[in-house]
């Protein structure tokens, strides 16, 4: 049964994004295969971007679905629900559910503050939870 933690966001965060990368690279300190995924290519590319701007000791290998080497980079960003490989984590910056939870140990998800994105997240919640996963919820 996956684990599903979601992470309440705050003004103080840089949105859902920057938030992310900041679980994205703790994530991969802790030796962790991680898909993530987004709503769009230009929202994968933002994550993208934001995971190049962290400090050099906390570099995370990575890559745009379809881009880098062979076998892979320990963290791929999608932007299409078919593209999220079976690993470890996936981290969702994207508005829908990810698919196929239970092929996943961990999905870590988000909400935000805008109140129409906190309304989408709850959704996600509820059908994770129906999915049999086990839930927990962070606050900042």
């Amino acid at each position: 049964m996956p684990q599903v933690i979601f992470y309440q966001l705050t003004s103080s965060d840089n949105g859902v994004a920057g938030r992310a990368s900041e679980v994205i690279a703790s994530a991969f300190a802790n030796k962790q295969k991680i898909s993530v995924l987004c709503d769009t290519q230009a929202q994968a590319e933002e994550v993208d971007e934001l995971l190049w701007q962290l400090p050099a000791d906390r570099f995370v290998p990575h890559n745009l679905y379809g881009e880098g080497p062979q076998s892979g980079t320990p963290v791929e960003i999608c932007w299409r629900p078919e593209q999220v490989a079976r690993r470890q984590m996936v981290v969702n910056v994207g508005s829908g559910m990810v698919p196929s939870p239970n092929l996943h140990r961990q999905i870590i998800d988000f909400v935000p503050v805008d109140e129409n994105a906190k309304q989408a997240a709850r959704v996600r919640y509820k059908n994770y939870q129906q999915a049999g996963c086990n839930m927990q919820f962070k606050s900042a």
